[in-house]
């Protein structure tokens, strides 16, 4: 899901940074994901690739998500799925 958020803006809600999904990127592969707030009929994803580095010796930056409605694939930095107002582990 590509991101609307923008650099600088702050959460309202008192909560929104304290709630966080706690993820290790090497075991992100094939795990499922619910959007919170769903664009273009797409709600549900997959993780069908964690982006390796050049040079491996760098950390894991990005995952490909693809929507299991549309087959359509995002690249998203992985800890944006940390974001609990942005995606639910798993599909609800």
């Amino acid at each position: 899901m590509k991101s609307d958020s923008e650099p600088g803006v702050v959460a309202t809600s008192p909560d929104a940074g304290a709630r966080k999904n706690p993820l290790s990127p090497k075991k992100l592969l094939l795990t499922k994901w619910t959007a919170v707030k769903p664009r273009n009929r797409e709600k549900h994803f997959v993780v069908t690739r964690v982006v390796e580095p050049e040079p491996p010796s760098l950390r894991v930056e990005h995952v490909e998500l693809e929507a299991v409605h549309s087959k359509q694939v995002y690249l998203l930095h992985w800890r944006e799925l940390t974001d609990a107002s942005l995606w639910r582990q798993g599909w609800a």
